[in-house]
């Protein structure tokens, strides 16, 4: 990416970008005994920084929460004059791999060997995703940070959906028009909710992507059409049910539980479950009435 390309094309250019670095980065690979990569060609969408969402969600997740502009004159002080409109949110979708998929569809009661060396390694893949798209926006000329590298980036224990953070990559994922919630909080999106997702605010005014949806529910068919509910069954702690999805009982056996477990089965130092993102409806895909 030049700065020429930043002038001239700059929604091309930051997409091939990220679809670059996924398709030829050496990092992106499970290190398996093959060479088998973690993640499939993302998705890239972008939202204005003045986006009315954004306000919307301190609205109603807490006051805690930052918009773009707040996480941009947090990062760059110096440059606290810059108006909202002036920054867009960058955001993507790394998508799981077909065999990724398939072989946590078979678990029941813990995540498979590949999701849980998806969700460290890939993560990690994440993390240096975000990087490369603030150094080579940098490299044209343009600031930009990743919040969730930034150091004020945090988890909040209060409010209604506490424990929630003050930057939620799936809430700008959803502005950025690559998706709706799913019964159990997931993001379904057009490769489905078997994915992790990114961001990177910048001093950037690109073309929103249009949102598809009207509704933030607007893929699950459990909220469209009040049918599938195929999540529920599969969380082995019941913390999934009609009314929703209980965050604690979720995070208490994905994040203490299971980190315990994927040390012990896999040698891998991470915690992970992601069942009710795989063997249903929405897996890979934004389902259809049909499917319910």
């Amino acid at each position: 990416m030049t700065p020429a390309s930043i002038q001239s094309q700059p929604e091309a250019a930051i997409q091939a970008l990220i679809e670059d670095f996924v398709a030829t980065s050496i990092h992106n690979d499970l290190d398996l005994s093959a060479r088998e990569k973690i993640w499939d060609r993302p998705l890239v969408g972008y939202a204005a920084g003045d986006d009315p969402l954004f306000e919307a969600y301190v609205a109603h997740i807490g006051a805690f929460y930052l918009k773009p502009v707040d996480i941009y004159r947090r990062s760059f002080p110096d440059d606290a004059a810059t108006a909202p409109g002036a920054l867009t949110v960058i955001s993507w979708i790394l998508p799981a791999s077909a065999a990724t998929r398939a072989e946590q569809s078979r678990s029941r009661r813990r995540p498979s060997m590949r999701w849980a060396r998806t969700r460290q390694r890939g993560e990690a893949f994440n993390e240096d995703l975000r990087r490369h798209v603030v150094d080579a926006l940098a490299a044209a000329g343009v600031s930009a940070v990743a919040p969730m590298l930034a150091p004020f980036w945090q988890r909040i224990s209060e409010g209604p959906y506490a424990p929630c953070s003050n930057w939620s990559e799936r809430h700008a994922a959803h502005a950025a028009g690559l998706g709706t919630f799913g019964l159990c909080d997931g993001l379904i999106t057009a490769v489905g909710k078997a994915v992790r997702v990114g961001s990177v605010v910048a001093r950037l005014s690109l073309a929103p992507t249009p949102r598809p949806y009207r509704d933030h529910r607007a893929y699950c068919l459990f909220f469209s059409h009040g049918t599938c509910g195929r999540c529920i069954p599969r969380c082995p702690v019941d913390a999934l049910s009609t009314d929703g999805h209980d965050k604690q009982k979720c995070m208490q056996y994905t994040e203490v539980g299971m980190k315990a477990v994927m040390q012990k089965r896999y040698g891998i130092d991470t915690y992970a479950c992601g069942l009710c993102q795989a063997d249903v409806p929405c897996m890979d895909h934004i389902p259809v009435a049909e499917e319910g």
